[in-house]
C-alpha cells in the first residue's frame, strides 16, 4: 500500500492527467488543433514522474518523492500567491475629440465638395496621408486584396441596415413621467439589454470628456454636439471568435458590421423603452455617435483600454462591439472597475502590436499624450490598410490572449492573471507555447473561400 506520501503524489498524478486532458479536449472543441496536441502530450508526461514515484519501489524514492511535491508546491506558490499587482494611472481625458477628424469621418469627404475642401484647408496636414488610402481599392470594395463579391455585399447590407436605424436614435419623449427608483431603473434596463443580446451592460454619469466636439458624420455634419443628458448606459455584444479568426478576409468584416447591427438594435430599443416612461433618450450606434463609446464603456465598468487602443472586456477581450444610450432618466451608476493587470499584461504581452499588418499599434510603453498617459494608435496607417484588404481587418482582436473563449480554461487563466505579476509573465509565454507568436489567419470556410470563384460551389451571381 503506498506511504501517505505515495498517496499525494498518486493524487497530484491524477489531477495533473484529468486537468491537462480536460484542457486538450477543450482545445479540440474550439478549433485549436497546435494548443490540443501539446496539451495532450502534456497530459502524458507531466504526470508521469509523479506516477513514478509514487508507484515505484526503488531505492531513494523517498527522495525523488519529496523533491518533486517541494518543486510543485515552491511553483504553485511563485506563480498563484498574491503580489505584482500595479497601480492604477489616472487615464482621464483632459480635452475632448472632434469627429470629423476620425477616420471613418474623413472617409466620407469627397473630393470636389465644399466639406473636402473646408476641411482640408483647417487640416491641411491630413490631406496627405488621406490621399495615400484614397488611391486604395477602398473599404469593402472590389479590386481589394481580401475581396468577395457575396461577403462584401452581405458586410454592406448589414451597415445600410444600421443606417436605416438613424431616424429611431432619438423622439420625443411620452408627455407623462413614470417616476422611478434609479437603483430599479438601472437594474432594470442592464437586465432587459442582457436579455436582448448584450453580453454585459453598466451606467456611469455622462462628463464631459465623453462626447465630440462636433459632428462627423450624417446631416449634421459640423455642428458642436450640445447633448444634455446626465447619465450614460453602455452594452457590449460579443464578436464570434470563430469568424474573427479568419482575419483579415471576408468573415470579420461580415462579422464587425453583424454585431454593430445587433447593438444598435438593443440600443434602440432601450432608449425607445426610456423614452416611453417620459425621459429623454438618445442611442448612440455605429455611423451615428454623439459619445467615444470606448470611454463610457469603461467608466460604466465593462473594462480597460488596452495597447491597441479597443474597450479589453474581462470575459471577451477586445472581441465586443459597443452601443450607448444617454438620458436623463435618472440612473445609479457603476462604480468603473478598474484592472490594472489587464494593462499590465497587454504591456508585457505586445502580441498584437507585432502581429498588427500596418504596424499601427505601438511596441514601446504608454506616452503622454493630450494630457494622458496613454497608448496611440496610428489610425491613419491602420485605415489605411484596411482600404487595401477592403475588411477591417481585425488581426489584433483576433491574436489577442483575452479574445480566447469564456469557458472554465480560459477563465482559470484570466483568475491567475488578476491574482499574480509572476502568472501574467507566465501566461504570455504559455500562449505563445500554446497558439504560437505569430498565428496564421485560418482559410476561409468552405462556403465563404475567398480565395475561390462564388460559383465554384454552385453559388451564381449575376
Amino acid at each position: 500500500m503506498p506511504s501517505a506520501l505515495g498517496i499525494a503524489l498518486l493524487t497530484l498524478a491524477a489531477v495533473f492527467l484529468a486537468g491537462l486532458s480536460a484542457a486538450a479536449w477543450t482545445s479540440v472543441r474550439e478549433g485549436e488543433p497546435r494548443a490540443a496536441a501539446i496539451l495532450a502530450t502534456a497530459a502524458v508526461l507531466v504526470p508521469a514522474p509523479y506516477l513514478l514515484a509514487g508507484l515505484s519501489a526503488m531505492e531513494g524514492r523517498g527522495t525523488l518523492a519529496v523533491a518533486l511535491l517541494a518543486v510543485t508546491v515552491v511553483a504553485a506558490l511563485a506563480v498563484l500567491v498574491p503580489g505584482g499587482r500595479p497601480r492604477p494611472t489616472d487615464d482621464t481625458p483632459t480635452s475632448r475629440i472632434d469627429e470629423r477628424d476620425i477616420m471613418f469621418s474623413r472617409m466620407l469627404l469627397r473630393p470636389g465638395t465644399e466639406r473636402f475642401r473646408d476641411y482640408y484647408a483647417d487640416k491641411p496636414e491630413n490631406k496627405a496621408l488621406d490621399d495615400a488610402w484614397r488611391a486604395n481599392p477602398g473599404l469593402l470594395r472590389e479590386g481589394s486584396s481580401a475581396y468577395h463579391p457575396l461577403a462584401f455585399r452581405a458586410a454592406d447590407a448589414s451597415f445600410a441596415t444600421i443606417e436605416r436605424l438613424r431616424p429611431f436614435v432619438d423622439g420625443e419623449p411620452a408627455t407623462r413621467r413614470v417616476e422611478l427608483d434609479p437603483a430599479r431603473a438601472a437594474a432594470f434596463l442592464k437586465r432587459w439589454a442582457l436579455k436582448l443580446g448584450a453580453v454585459s451592460a453598466g451606467v456611469t454619469r455622462l462628463e464631459d470628456y465623453h462626447l465630440y466636439t462636433h459632428v462627423g458624420r450624417g446631416p449634421d455634419f459640423g455642428r458642436p454636439v450640445t447633448l444634455d443628458h446626465d447619465f450614460a448606459l453602455a452594452l457590449t455584444v460579443e464578436m464570434d471568435k470563430g469568424a474573427l479568426d479568419h482575419a483579415p478576409l471576408a468573415p470579420t468584416v461580415m462579422e464587425s458590421s453583424q454585431q454593430y447591427v445587433a447593438s444598435g438594435v438593443i440600443a434602440v430599443q432601450v432608449a425607445e423603452l426610456i423614452r416611453r416612461l417620459g425621459y429623454p433618450a438618445r442611442a448612440h450606434i455605429d455611423g451615428n455617435y454623439r459619445v467615444v463609446c470606448p470611454l463610457v464603456a469603461r467608466d460604466a465598468g465593462l473594462g480597460e483600454i488596452g495597447r491597441m487602443g479597443l474597450l479589453m472586456t474581462p470575459e471577451l477581450g477586445p472581441r465586443v462591439r459597443i452601443a450607448v444610450v444617454t438620458t436623463d432618466l435618472p440612473l445609479a451608476p457603476d462604480e468603473r472597475r478598474r484592472d490594472p493587470t489587464m494593462v499590465d499584461f497587454c504591456a508585457r504581452c505586445r502580441k498584437c502590436a507585432e502581429m498588427c499588418p500596418s504596424g499601427a499599434i505601438p511596441l514601446g510603453a504608454k506616452k503622454d499624450v493630450d494630457g494622458v498617459r496613454r497608448w496611440r494608435i496610428d489610425s491613419e496607417a491602420c485605415f489605411t490598410l484596411w482600404t487595401s484588404t477592403g475588411t477591417d481587418c481585425a488581426r489584433c482582436m483576433a491574436v489577442c490572449p483575452y479574445s480566447h473563449p469564456a469557458n472554465w480554461m480560459h477563465g482559470l487563466v484570466r483568475w491567475g492573471v488578476r491574482r499574480s505579476g509572476r502568472f501574467r509573465r507566465l501566461a504570455v509565454r504559455a500562449d505563445d507555447w500554446l497558439y504560437g507568436r505569430r498565428p496564421p489567419p485560418r482559410p476561409a470556410p468552405d462556403w465563404l473561400d475567398a480565395r475561390r470563384s462564388p460559383t465554384a460551389s454552385g453559388v451564381g451571381v449575376s
